[in-house]
């Protein structure tokens, strides 16, 4: 039991040197990470659209 007690106690120390993000890095991040997926699967359905058209010419 004591071992337990411990591990709480430890653990609640690290998690008050956790710096958690606030509201404004979190959207910014999201933004970011929604323009990147947006722009590589536009680039993706390019490519594919290219792709389809380019085989369709050859058969």
């Amino acid at each position: 039991m004591e071992k337990m007690i411990n591990y709480i106690n430890l653990s609640k120390i690290e998690l008050s040197k956790v710096i958690f993000p606030t509201k404004m890095q979190v959207r910014q991040a999201f933004f970011a990470v929604f323009l990147v997926v947006s722009v590589v699967s536009l680039f993706l359905a390019l490519i594919d659209l290219i792709m389809s058209a380019s085989l369709s010419a050859l058969i």
